[in-house]
C-alpha cells in the first residue's frame, strides 16, 4: 500500500474492549499468542487444558488475569482479532525451490506466511530503528493491532514493539527445531527530531554541512508530546520489550546480546552518556539449540571469528565495528555481525533468512560461509542492490 509521509505524535490512545458482536470460537495456539500465556496456563485459567478451541468469554476471563500482556495486538482489540482470523484467507504457500537463493520483494508480513515451515536454522535481520530513519520505497501494512503504516513509522514505540513481535509470531513456524533467531534493533529516545534518510545526513547536519533544514523543511518530523507515561527524553527500552513479548510467544529468549560499536555516531547530550550499543536478541525454539562456539575462535574476523580486541571467549558482549555505510542503503550492519550469528548457529548447506534483507549483507555472509539463504525485502531498489552484492561476493569466492 502506497504510504504518504506522516509525522510521528506518540499519543497513546484511550480504548476499551468491545465485547459484543463475538460469537466464535479461536484456536488455543492463537489465544495463547496474543494474551502472553503459555497454552497450559490458558488451561489452568479456563478450565479446559486440552480444548483446541475457546469462545468470547473464555478471552474475557483471561484478559481480566494478572498474567495477561499484550504482545502483539493491544487488549481493546484482541478479540477483533481473534475473529478476524478465521475469516482471513490462508496466503499461497511458496515451495523451497522457490525460496532457496532467492530474493523476494515484498511485506515481510505477507511473505513470512507463505513460507514453508521449519526451513530455516537460522533468521538474521537488522531491523529498523523506530521513526529514526526514511528508506526507499517505503508501503504501509496495515498490522494485526489495527495501526496502518511502514514498519518503523509507528506513532508510538509500543507499536513498534507490537509489529515487532507480530514479525517474529509470522517467523516462528519457518524455524527448524534447533534453529536459532537473531534480532538486530536498536534503542532510541522519546525526543523531538527530524526523521532522515541516513546517518550521514544527521552528521552533515550535526557539523553544519550540507543542505539547511529547518524543522519544517523535512518530510517527517518526530515529536514526543502526548505519550502515556515516556517523558521527552527518556530512553524507549524496545529491545527489552521485545525480548519479553517473545518469550511469551513460545520463545526461549537466550541472550540479549549487547553488539558494542568500536565507533558510534557522536551525540550533542549533556544529561546522559552517549550510545555506542545496539542489542541482538538470540531467540529459540527448544532449550538446547544447534550453537558452534569453536566459529568464534577459528573463523576470520571479517566473517565473524573473535577480533583482536575481543575476550577469549563468546560472551554476551560483541565489539563490533559498525558499517561504513557505503552504498544506497545507509542503515546496513557490518558483514561479521551477521557472518558471527550464522556461523555459530549453522552447518554448511543450511538456509538462512533474512526478513529485512536491505542491500544484502546477510546473504553475502552466506555465501560466504557456504549456506543457502533467503532474502525478504519490500523495496526493489534495496532488492537491484542486493544483486549486484551478491555477485561481487560471489565473484570473490569463485
Amino acid at each position: 500500500m502506497p504510504w504518504t509521509p506522516v509525522d510521528v505524535k506518540p499519543y497513546t490512545p484511550v480504548a476499551r474492549p468491545v465485547w459484543s458482536g463475538h460469537d466464535g470460537e479461536y484456536p488455543l495456539e492463537a489465544v495463547a499468542a496474543v494474551t502472553g500465556m503459555k497454552p497450559s496456563f490458558v488451561g489452568k485459567v479456563v478450565g479446559k487444558s486440552r480444548a483446541a478451541m475457546l469462545g468470547p468469554d473464555d478471552v474475557r476471563l483471561l484478559l481480566e488475569q494478572d498474567a495477561c500482556h499484550e504482545t502483539f495486538v493491544p487488549r481493546s482489540r484482541m478479540l477483533d482479532y481473534l475473529e478476524a482470523q478465521s475469516d482471513r484467507p490462508k496466503a499461497k504457500p511458496l515451495s523451497l525451490e522457490d525460496c532457496t537463493d532467492r530474493m523476494i520483494v515484498g511485506s515481510s508480513r505477507d511473505v513470512l506466511d507463505a513460507l514453508p515451515n521449519g526451513i530455516y536454522q537460522t533468521i538474521v535481520t537488522s531491523t529498523p530503528y523506530w521513526a529514526m530513519r526514511l528508506y526507499k520505497d517505503m508501503e504501509a501494512d496495515t498490522w494485526a493491532d489495527g495501526e496502518t503504516c511502514p514498519y518503523g513509522m509507528e506513532q508510538t514505540p509500543e507499536g513498534f514493539v507490537r509489529h515487532s513481535v507480530e514479525m517474529l509470531y509470522k517467523a516462528k513456524h519457518t524455524l527448524r527445531a534447533d534453529g536459532s533467531v537473531f534480532w538486530n534493533v536498536g534503542d532510541t529516545y522519546n525526543t523531538r527530531t527530524q526523521v532522515r534518510s541516513n546517518a550521514a545526513e544527521a552528521l552533515r547536519a550535526m557539523h553544519g554541512e550540507g543542505e539547511r533544514k529547518g524543522w519544517h523543511d523535512h518530510a517527517v518530523r518526530r515529536y514526543s508530546a502526548g505519550h502515556s507515561y515516556l517523558k521527552d527524553g527518556e530512553q524507549c527500552l524496545i529491545p527489552f520489550e521485545i525480548a519479553r513479548r517473545a518469550s511469551m510467544l513460545g520463545y526461549w529468549v537466550k541472550s540479549v546480546i549487547s553488539w558494542g560499536k568500536t565507533h558510534s555516531m557522536p551525540e550533542p547530550q549533556t544529561s546522559r552518556v552517549s550510545r555506542a550499543t545496539e542489542h541482538i536478541i538470540h531467540l529459540t525454539v527448544q532449550r538446547t539449540p544447534t550453537l558452534h562456539k569453536e566459529f568464534y575462535f577459528d573463523a576470520p574476523s571479517e566473517l565473524g571469528g573473535k577480533e583482536d580486541w575481543e575476550p577469549d571467549k563468546l560472551s554476551d558482549l560483541w565489539l563490533l565495528s559498525p558499517s561504513a555505510g557505503r552504498g544506497g542503503h545507509g542503515a546496513q550492519f557490518p558483514l561479521n555481525l551477521p557472518g558471527r550469528c550464522i556461523g555459530i548457529s549453522s552447518e554448511k548447506g543450511d538456509l538462512v533468512l533474512d526478513p529485512f534483507m536491505g542491500s544484502g549483507t546477510t546473504a553475502v555472509a552466506a555465501i560466504s560461509l557456504g549456506r543457502r539463504w533467503t532474502g525478504i525485502d519490500i523495496s526493489p531498489t534495496y532488492a537491484k542492490e542486493t544483486e549486484r552484492n551478491i555477485r561481487t561476493a560471489s565473484e570473490a569466492l569463485f
